[in-house]
Protein backbone atom coordinates (compact mmCIF):
# COMPACT_ATOMS: atom_id res chain seq x y z
CA UNK A 1 0.00 0.00 0.00
CA UNK A 2 1.25 3.46 -1.32
CA UNK A 3 1.58 6.66 1.49
CA UNK A 4 -1.26 8.07 0.26
CA UNK A 5 -3.60 5.80 1.00
CA UNK A 6 -1.84 4.62 4.35
CA UNK A 7 -2.20 8.29 5.24
CA UNK A 8 -5.66 8.48 4.38
CA UNK A 9 -6.87 5.18 5.75
CA UNK A 10 -5.26 6.74 8.97
CA UNK A 11 -6.84 9.72 8.89
CA UNK A 12 -10.12 7.73 8.31
CA UNK A 13 -9.85 6.19 11.46
CA UNK A 14 -9.60 8.92 13.91
CA UNK A 15 -11.61 12.25 12.29
CA UNK A 16 -10.36 15.01 13.21
CA UNK A 17 -11.50 18.27 12.79
CA UNK A 18 -9.19 20.62 9.81
CA UNK A 19 -10.25 24.08 9.19
CA UNK A 20 -9.36 26.39 5.82
CA UNK A 21 -8.84 29.55 5.68
CA UNK A 22 -9.18 29.85 1.99
CA UNK A 23 -12.71 29.18 0.89
CA UNK A 24 -12.39 31.79 -1.90
CA UNK A 25 -9.89 28.92 -3.73
CA UNK A 26 -11.96 26.43 -5.46
CA UNK A 27 -9.43 23.97 -5.22
CA UNK A 28 -10.19 24.13 -1.60
CA UNK A 29 -13.52 24.10 -1.62
CA UNK A 30 -13.29 20.90 -3.59
CA UNK A 31 -10.95 19.03 -1.51
CA UNK A 32 -13.03 19.82 1.67
CA UNK A 33 -16.12 18.67 0.21
CA UNK A 34 -14.38 15.29 -1.03
CA UNK A 35 -12.99 14.94 2.62
CA UNK A 36 -16.09 15.29 4.06
CA UNK A 37 -17.73 12.75 2.07
CA UNK A 38 -15.44 10.10 2.19
CA UNK A 39 -15.31 11.07 6.23
CA UNK A 40 -11.29 11.95 6.15
CA UNK A 41 -11.61 14.69 8.43
CA UNK A 42 -14.73 17.25 9.79
CA UNK A 43 -13.46 20.63 7.65
CA UNK A 44 -14.26 23.65 8.28
CA UNK A 45 -14.09 26.59 5.39
CA UNK A 46 -13.77 30.44 6.47
CA UNK A 47 -15.45 32.71 4.80
CA UNK A 48 -16.38 36.31 4.74
CA UNK A 49 -19.52 35.55 2.28
CA UNK A 50 -22.71 34.55 2.69
CA UNK A 51 -23.36 33.66 -0.64
CA UNK A 52 -20.43 31.14 -0.21
CA UNK A 53 -22.59 27.20 -0.91
CA UNK A 54 -21.02 24.15 -0.01
CA UNK A 55 -22.29 20.88 1.41
CA UNK A 56 -18.98 21.92 4.15
CA UNK A 57 -19.68 23.71 7.99
CA UNK A 58 -18.84 27.31 7.30
CA UNK A 59 -17.75 30.05 9.64
CA UNK A 60 -18.41 33.47 8.39
CA UNK A 61 -15.31 35.28 10.51
CA UNK A 62 -17.26 38.78 10.77
CA UNK A 63 -19.85 37.13 12.25
CA UNK A 64 -17.85 34.93 14.67
CA UNK A 65 -18.99 35.09 18.39
CA UNK A 66 -15.27 34.11 19.00
CA UNK A 67 -13.47 37.21 16.98
CA UNK A 68 -12.87 38.68 20.80
CA UNK A 69 -11.84 36.23 22.58
CA UNK A 70 -8.90 35.13 19.72
CA UNK A 71 -8.51 38.79 19.46
CA UNK A 72 -8.06 38.78 23.73
CA UNK A 73 -5.78 35.41 23.19
CA UNK A 74 -3.51 37.16 20.18
CA UNK A 75 -3.24 40.63 22.30
CA UNK A 76 -2.08 38.58 25.31
CA UNK A 77 0.51 36.74 23.06
CA UNK A 78 1.54 40.22 21.08
CA UNK A 79 1.51 42.84 23.27
CA UNK A 80 5.02 42.92 24.55
CA UNK A 81 5.50 43.60 20.75
CA UNK A 82 3.45 46.99 21.18
CA UNK A 83 0.31 46.26 19.93
CA UNK A 84 -3.45 47.16 20.87
CA UNK A 85 -6.62 45.76 21.56
CA UNK A 86 -8.02 47.20 18.28
CA UNK A 87 -4.67 46.26 16.34
CA UNK A 88 -5.08 42.30 17.44
CA UNK A 89 -9.20 42.26 16.87
CA UNK A 90 -8.30 43.32 13.52
CA UNK A 91 -5.20 40.99 13.07
CA UNK A 92 -7.32 37.66 13.77
CA UNK A 93 -10.26 39.44 11.27
CA UNK A 94 -7.54 38.14 8.72
CA UNK A 95 -8.54 34.45 8.32
CA UNK A 96 -5.25 32.73 8.42
CA UNK A 97 -5.31 34.14 12.17
CA UNK A 98 -8.49 33.39 12.59
CA UNK A 99 -7.47 29.85 11.38
CA UNK A 100 -4.21 29.98 13.83
CA UNK A 101 -6.60 31.11 17.00
CA UNK A 102 -8.94 28.53 16.36
CA UNK A 103 -6.36 25.68 16.45
CA UNK A 104 -4.37 27.34 19.32
CA UNK A 105 -7.63 27.27 20.98
CA UNK A 106 -8.02 24.03 20.42
CA UNK A 107 -11.15 24.50 18.00
CA UNK A 108 -9.72 22.73 15.43
CA UNK A 109 -6.91 20.28 15.44
CA UNK A 110 -5.48 21.49 12.78
CA UNK A 111 -5.05 23.59 9.39
CA UNK A 112 -4.20 23.95 5.46
CA UNK A 113 -3.91 26.94 4.22
CA UNK A 114 -0.97 27.96 1.06
CA UNK A 115 -2.86 27.54 -1.84
CA UNK A 116 -3.15 30.99 -2.43
CA UNK A 117 -1.31 32.61 0.14
CA UNK A 118 3.27 32.72 0.69
CA UNK A 119 4.50 30.56 2.82
CA UNK A 120 6.00 33.19 4.80
CA UNK A 121 2.20 34.55 5.39
CA UNK A 122 1.41 31.05 6.65
CA UNK A 123 4.41 30.58 9.02
CA UNK A 124 3.53 33.97 10.62
CA UNK A 125 0.39 33.69 11.30
CA UNK A 126 0.86 30.34 12.49
CA UNK A 127 4.10 31.07 14.78
CA UNK A 128 3.18 34.50 15.87
CA UNK A 129 -0.55 32.55 17.18
CA UNK A 130 0.11 29.03 17.80
CA UNK A 131 3.62 29.25 18.36
CA UNK A 132 6.39 26.59 18.54
CA UNK A 133 6.02 23.42 20.61
CA UNK A 134 8.70 23.25 23.95
CA UNK A 135 10.92 20.92 22.05
CA UNK A 136 11.97 23.21 19.24
CA UNK A 137 14.14 25.82 18.44
CA UNK A 138 12.76 26.23 14.75
CA UNK A 139 9.77 25.78 12.47
CA UNK A 140 10.94 23.33 9.56
CA UNK A 141 9.84 21.33 7.09
CA UNK A 142 10.25 17.65 5.39
CA UNK A 143 9.07 16.10 2.17
CA UNK A 144 7.64 12.47 2.05
CA UNK A 145 8.77 11.09 -1.04
CA UNK A 146 7.57 7.48 -1.96
CA UNK A 147 8.38 5.70 -4.79
CA UNK A 148 6.26 2.89 -6.72
CA UNK A 149 8.04 -0.14 -4.73
CA UNK A 150 6.17 1.73 -1.76
CA UNK A 151 9.77 2.76 -0.56
CA UNK A 152 9.18 6.46 1.41
CA UNK A 153 12.01 8.65 2.68
CA UNK A 154 11.88 11.96 4.70
CA UNK A 155 13.65 14.87 3.19
CA UNK A 156 14.17 18.02 5.48
CA UNK A 157 14.50 20.92 5.84
CA UNK A 158 13.72 21.30 2.30
CA UNK A 159 11.55 24.57 2.28
CA UNK A 160 12.08 26.67 5.38
CA UNK A 161 15.31 27.37 7.27
CA UNK A 162 17.68 28.60 4.52
CA UNK A 163 20.90 28.06 6.99
CA UNK A 164 20.10 26.22 10.10
CA UNK A 165 22.88 26.52 12.83
CA UNK A 166 23.90 23.32 14.59
CA UNK A 167 21.10 23.62 17.10
CA UNK A 168 18.16 24.72 14.57
CA UNK A 169 19.73 21.54 12.42
CA UNK A 170 19.30 19.36 15.70
CA UNK A 171 15.90 20.51 16.24
CA UNK A 172 15.39 19.99 12.28
CA UNK A 173 16.85 16.37 12.63
CA UNK A 174 14.59 15.06 16.05
CA UNK A 175 11.73 16.40 14.26
CA UNK A 176 11.77 14.83 11.38
CA UNK A 177 12.66 11.71 13.21
CA UNK A 178 9.02 12.11 14.84
CA UNK A 179 7.19 13.22 11.72
CA UNK A 180 8.53 10.19 9.61
CA UNK A 181 7.28 7.54 12.22
CA UNK A 182 4.21 9.25 13.33
CA UNK A 183 3.08 9.07 9.37
CA UNK A 184 4.89 5.78 7.89
CA UNK A 185 4.98 3.68 11.29
CA UNK A 186 8.65 2.94 10.45
CA UNK A 187 11.53 3.29 13.01
CA UNK A 188 13.49 6.54 12.12
CA UNK A 189 16.80 5.88 11.27
CA UNK A 190 18.54 9.68 10.50
CA UNK A 191 21.78 10.71 8.58
CA UNK A 192 22.66 13.83 9.02
CA UNK A 193 24.14 14.94 5.17
CA UNK A 194 27.48 16.44 4.44
CA UNK A 195 30.02 16.45 1.61
CA UNK A 196 32.21 14.22 4.46
CA UNK A 197 31.66 10.93 6.13
CA UNK A 198 33.54 10.56 9.36
CA UNK A 199 36.44 12.74 8.87
CA UNK A 200 37.06 12.34 5.07
CA UNK A 201 36.91 16.03 4.54
CA UNK A 202 37.45 18.86 6.83
CA UNK A 203 35.47 22.12 6.40
CA UNK A 204 33.70 24.34 9.08
CA UNK A 205 30.32 23.45 7.41
CA UNK A 206 31.27 19.54 8.17
CA UNK A 207 32.07 20.44 11.64
CA UNK A 208 28.78 22.05 11.66
CA UNK A 209 26.95 18.83 11.40
CA UNK A 210 29.27 17.01 13.51
CA UNK A 211 28.03 19.48 16.30
CA UNK A 212 24.39 19.32 15.74
CA UNK A 213 25.01 15.32 15.63
CA UNK A 214 26.12 15.71 19.13
CA UNK A 215 23.61 18.15 20.28
CA UNK A 216 20.73 15.08 19.50
CA UNK A 217 22.35 12.78 21.24
CA UNK A 218 22.56 14.48 24.61
CA UNK A 219 18.92 15.33 24.17
CA UNK A 220 17.59 12.17 22.37
CA UNK A 221 20.01 9.39 23.11
CA UNK A 222 17.57 6.81 21.91
CA UNK A 223 17.73 8.66 18.37
CA UNK A 224 19.18 6.31 16.07
CA UNK A 225 21.20 8.83 14.20
CA UNK A 226 24.69 9.51 12.70
CA UNK A 227 26.85 11.82 10.92
CA UNK A 228 28.34 13.36 9.41
CA UNK A 229 27.67 10.85 5.99
CA UNK A 230 27.59 11.51 2.25
CA UNK A 231 24.21 10.33 0.75
CA UNK A 232 25.58 7.20 -0.59
CA UNK A 233 27.25 6.46 3.00
CA UNK A 234 23.68 6.78 4.51
CA UNK A 235 21.86 5.33 1.66
CA UNK A 236 23.69 2.33 -0.02
CA UNK A 237 24.02 -0.56 2.02
CA UNK A 238 27.20 -1.78 0.63
CA UNK A 239 28.92 1.57 0.54
CA UNK A 240 27.43 2.63 4.28
CA UNK A 241 29.71 -0.54 5.32
CA UNK A 242 33.06 0.58 3.25
CA UNK A 243 32.85 4.04 4.75
CA UNK A 244 31.35 3.83 8.24
CA UNK A 245 31.33 -0.03 9.30
CA UNK A 246 30.47 0.63 12.66
CA UNK A 247 27.39 2.95 12.01
CA UNK A 248 23.89 1.56 12.81
CA UNK A 249 22.23 4.09 10.39
CA UNK A 250 24.95 3.85 7.40
CA UNK A 251 22.70 2.12 4.58
CA UNK A 252 19.73 1.57 6.05
CA UNK A 253 19.09 5.54 6.19
CA UNK A 254 14.95 6.06 5.77
CA UNK A 255 15.19 10.15 7.23
CA UNK A 256 17.88 12.98 5.74
CA UNK A 257 18.71 15.95 6.85
CA UNK A 258 20.37 18.33 4.81
CA UNK A 259 23.09 21.43 6.09
CA UNK A 260 21.18 23.88 4.22
CA UNK A 261 18.17 24.32 1.95
CA UNK A 262 19.68 24.75 -1.26
CA UNK A 263 21.21 21.01 -0.97
CA UNK A 264 17.60 19.98 0.07
CA UNK A 265 15.21 22.19 -2.06
CA UNK A 266 17.73 20.81 -4.97
CA UNK A 267 18.09 17.08 -3.76
CA UNK A 268 14.04 16.68 -3.41
CA UNK A 269 13.31 18.02 -6.77
CA UNK A 270 15.98 16.00 -8.70
CA UNK A 271 14.47 12.80 -6.71
CA UNK A 272 11.04 14.42 -7.97
CA UNK A 273 12.09 14.60 -11.63
CA UNK A 274 15.03 12.20 -12.30
CA UNK A 275 14.00 9.75 -9.82
CA UNK A 276 10.57 9.50 -9.98
CA UNK A 277 9.14 9.79 -6.51
CA UNK A 278 5.98 10.95 -5.88
CA UNK A 279 7.09 14.50 -2.76
CA UNK A 280 4.45 15.03 -0.49
CA UNK A 281 4.94 18.35 1.28
CA UNK A 282 6.11 20.90 2.99
CA UNK A 283 5.19 19.21 6.32
CA UNK A 284 5.37 22.32 8.89
CA UNK A 285 6.94 21.31 11.80
CA UNK A 286 8.25 22.22 14.74
CA UNK A 287 4.53 24.04 16.05
CA UNK A 288 2.69 23.09 18.59
CA UNK A 289 0.02 22.00 16.96
CA UNK A 290 -0.32 21.61 12.83
CA UNK A 291 -0.66 24.28 10.41
CA UNK A 292 0.25 23.24 7.12
CA UNK A 293 1.67 24.89 3.94
CA UNK A 294 0.50 24.42 0.42
CA UNK A 295 2.65 24.91 -2.84
CA UNK A 296 0.33 27.81 -4.87
CA UNK A 297 0.40 24.96 -7.41
CA UNK A 298 -0.86 22.44 -5.60
CA UNK A 299 -3.66 20.69 -6.85
CA UNK A 300 -7.20 19.70 -4.71
CA UNK A 301 -6.24 15.89 -4.34
CA UNK A 302 -2.80 17.32 -2.79
CA UNK A 303 -4.87 19.45 -0.28
CA UNK A 304 -6.72 16.16 0.90
CA UNK A 305 -3.35 14.27 1.17
CA UNK A 306 -2.23 17.62 3.34
CA UNK A 307 -5.21 17.50 5.49
CA UNK A 308 -4.81 13.88 6.01
CA UNK A 309 -1.69 15.12 7.40
CA UNK A 310 -2.26 17.53 9.57
CA UNK A 311 -5.02 15.26 11.24
CA UNK A 312 -2.58 12.51 11.99
CA UNK A 313 -0.03 15.29 13.52
CA UNK A 314 -2.38 16.34 15.48
CA UNK A 315 -2.43 15.92 19.33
Amino acid sequence: MNIIKILREKASKNLKTIVFPRSSDPRVIRAAEYLKINQLCHPILLTNKDSLKSSVDMINIENSPKLDEYAASYYERRKHKGISFNEAFSTVNNPLYFAASMIASDHAHGGVAGSISSTGDVLKAAIQTIGLKKSSRVVSSIFLMSFEDDRVLSYGDCAVVPYPNAEQLATIAIDSAETHTKLTGELSKVALLSFSTKGSAQHERVDLVKNAFHMVKINNPELEIDGELQFDAAYVESIGLQKAPTSKVAGNANVFIFPNLDAGNISYKITQRLGGATATGPIIQGLDKPMMDLSRGCSWEDIVNVACVASLLSN
